[in-house]
């Protein structure tokens, strides 16, 4: 695991050491990692809602059973690399 040091105002750091306090997390590290992990998996939903926005205002296409099987094949690799990266 690599380190990253950051600067935070009085504040800021007084709220992370609470945060971390209240026993939801075991450290200000873990509170900061969580948080960056909701960012990270809010900007996938955003992505997700993007092209299935643009798929539902694109032309009708009749999906095959190859095509559903194609799909939950790439659906279920992209989870599982998902799952090794965290």
């Amino acid at each position: 695991m690599e380190r990253m040091n950051i600067s935070l105002p009085t504040p800021l750091k007084r709220f992370v050491d609470e945060q971390s306090a209240a026993g939801r997390h075991s450290s200000a590290s873990e509170y900061v990692r969580d948080l960056i992990r909701g960012d990270e998996k809010r900007k996938v939903d955003e992505r997700l809602e993007a092209l299935l926005l643009e798929g539902l205002e694109g032309e009708e296409s009749p999906l095959t059973r190859e095509d559903w099987t194609a799909i939950r094949k790439e659906v279920l690799s992209r989870v599982a690399a998902r799952e090794n990266r965290v």
